[in-house]
């Protein structure tokens, strides 16, 4: 904007400078024309005051009107101050004022003598090799009647009109310095007062090439650069708002996707990533600086998902998979391979959508089978019942003894059945917390010892020993009953896996925390046994329903196989936790803590 303000600058001064000079030259040549014009009419003036006072010496030899014609012209050089000049219409020369006639050339040749002998009267300017001057040259013919008997020729010298002319053009070049100052100030200054408006225009549009576009131009006036500055700031203001809101838009996609439990990859037609959100990050293991912006193929860890991505690039169709992946961890991903195509001009990229079903899978296995199970359950009472109730109906009622014994049966399976149901409408009940714990202090000493002794009778029918240590006055806030049926649950196990003259204890102790104010201590309680143990493949499973180590001997004891998982689900209600250590032939530890204070 700068160079444009100098230009801007220079063409004034420019202007304004041809235009000046335009004028001097004009000026320097009429006031040339105009003084040698009145130079000119001056001297015919004279030329006739001259004939008139000395006429020219018609009749007389040539010698005596060389001298007589010489002496006027010296007479006469010295009365004007003019050049005087006698010659004969054949151009020889007679007298003159300021050279020796018999020296000079023949004029016939000059401007001035043929214009004089043609027309009367003659002028020219030219330099006189004689003086080494700028001369003004003017001719009048004599006459005598129509003949021509002569010419008188004066001749001035234009050095004072050259110096004028010097000292005009002087004036004018010292004024045109002058003036060139004053216009380039002027110029400079209008060129800014022009300038500077489309300077900040330009600054601003700058800025809004830099995406700022809250700058706003100033525009009070109500020329055209004003209205540019209003159509610049109304511009400004439509893309700031058009940016605000694609901002906006592109904050909350952000936001979604990177909420989003799924993961959501973008690859483009080149295999390169371009969109890897934190599902995916999740997922896959990689974060978005290591993968956006790189290959697909770069993801060495996942081979598999590679060669599907590879195959969906190549085919352009949709692809619905679910594939094992095995790094962060292994999990089960349900993959939705769809074409997106960004522009009519190009194939299609991929966009990938990722979900881990790990848990609904693993979920639906658990539904499965537990339906399976409780269906195989529920089968063993009812096929009992219907057996034996069939086989009385064909006669057997009529031997007591018979039917004693399978009215036994039918009686004992059909409360098999109604603890089967009982337990399955309780964990149903606890997994979907229709009733809701009812927490208070409990004393855990005196608590414990009220189980024991509900328990000592069936202990004792084994020879079993039950053993309670627990510190007096220690207290937890739990719900009594539930808690009541955890222990109950581990006890009932305890005994029912454990030999003829075991022992089952309960230890009950407090662990404390770190909080100076006792907010995280614990409370943990340890029911143990000397039974036949837990095979080590089998603890990891040992809370889930219907899952028994020893299905016969559960079966006999009256187990259902949903007796520990009630006691998990109730142990989380508590905001607890429940561990088991065993060995096989050695015994088994269930480990439950619980928190004293209830959060």
């Amino acid at each position: 904007m700068h160079k444009f303000r100098i230009k801007l600058t220079v063409l004034f001064m420019l202007l304004i400078g041809l235009t000046v000079l335009a004028a001097g030259l004009w000026m320097s040549q009429s006031y040339k024309e105009n003084h040698q014009e009145a130079l000119k009419e001056h001297m015919v003036a004279e030329i006739r005051v001259l004939n008139a006072a000395a006429p020219w010496p018609e009749g007389k030899p040539e010698a005596e009107q060389a001298s007589y014609l010489q002496s006027q012209a010296e007479r006469f050089k010295k009365l004007a101050d003019m050049r005087v000049t006698y010659i004969r219409p054949d151009g020889l020369v007679l007298g003159d004022s300021d050279h020796d006639p018999k020296t000079m050339n023949n004029h016939s040749d000059r401007k001035e003598v043929k214009e004089a002998l043609a027309a009367g009267l003659g002028s020219s300017i030219r330099n006189s090799p004689t003086l080494g001057e700028n001369m003004l040259y003017v001719a009048m013919a004599v006459k005598s009647g129509d003949r021509t008997v002569g010419i008188v020729r004066l001749a001035v010298s234009l050095k004072d009109v050259e110096r004028s002319l010097g000292n005009m053009w002087l004036a004018l070049v010292l004024g045109l310095i002058v003036l060139f100052v004053i216009a380039a100030a002027v110029s400079y200054r209008i060129a800014l007062n022009v300038t500077r408006p489309l300077e900040r225009m330009t600054s601003a549009a700058k800025r809004m090439a830099d995406m700022d576009y809250g700058i706003r131009v100033p525009a009070e006036g109500k020329d055209e650069v004003s209205e540019l500055a209003r159509a610049l700031n109304a511009m400004a203001a439509s893309l700031q708002s058009h940016v605000n809101e694609i901002r906006q838009n592109e904050l909350r996609l952000q936001s979604v996707l990177d909420n989003m439990t799924s993961g959501v990859v973008m690859i483009d037609t080149d295999g390169r990533i371009t969109l890897y959100n934190r599902g995916a990050e999740r997922l896959l293991g990689s974060t978005a600086k290591e993968r956006v912006g790189r290959s697909y193929t770069e993801a060495k860890q996942q081979y598999e998902l590679l060669q599907l991505v590879r195959e969906a690039l190549q085919d352009h169709e949709p692809r619905h998979e679910e594939l094992t992946v095995y790094f962060p961890e292994e999990r089960l991903l349900e993959l939705n391979l769809v074409p997106m195509r960004m522009n009519e001009h190009e194939d299609p990229g991929l966009l990938l959508v990722l979900q881990d079903v790990t848990a609904i899978r693993r979920l639906e296995r658990m539904r499965s089978e537990f339906v399976a199970n409780v269906s195989h359950e529920l089968k063993t009472p009812v096929a009992a019942v219907k057996g034996f109730a069939e086989t009385l109906l064909a006669g057997a009622m009529n031997d007591p003894e018979t039917a004693q014994s399978f009215l036994t049966i039918i009686h004992d399976e059909s409360e098999r059945l109604n603890r089967l149901i009982g337990d399955i409408l309780e964990l149903s009940k606890i997994e979907s917390r229709r009733s809701p714990l009812q927490f208070s202090p409990v004393d855990l000493h005196a608590f414990l010892e009220r189980l024991i002794e509900f328990m000592s009778t069936e202990a004792t029918k084994k020879n079993i020993k039950l053993d309670l240590e627990v510190e007096e006055g220690l207290f937890v806030e739990a719900d009594e009953d539930r808690l009541g049926q955890i222990i109950l649950n581990l006890l009932q196990n305890g005994i029912n896996y454990t030999p003829d003259g075991g022992m089952v204890k309960v230890h009950a102790e407090l662990l404390e925390g770190s909080d100076p104010e006792g907010a995280d201590d614990r409370v943990r309680i340890t029911v143990s046994d000397t039974g036949i143990g837990i095979p080590k493949k089998d603890l990891p499973r040992i809370f889930e329903r219907f899952y028994r180590v020893d299905k016969a001997r559960s079966r006999s004891s009256g187990g259902t196989g949903l007796g520990l998982s009630i006691v998990k689900h109730l142990a989380e209600l508590h905001h607890g936790s429940i561990r088991v250590e065993s060995t096989v032939g050695v015994g088994s530890r269930f480990i439950l803590e619980l928190p004293l204070l209830q959060p």
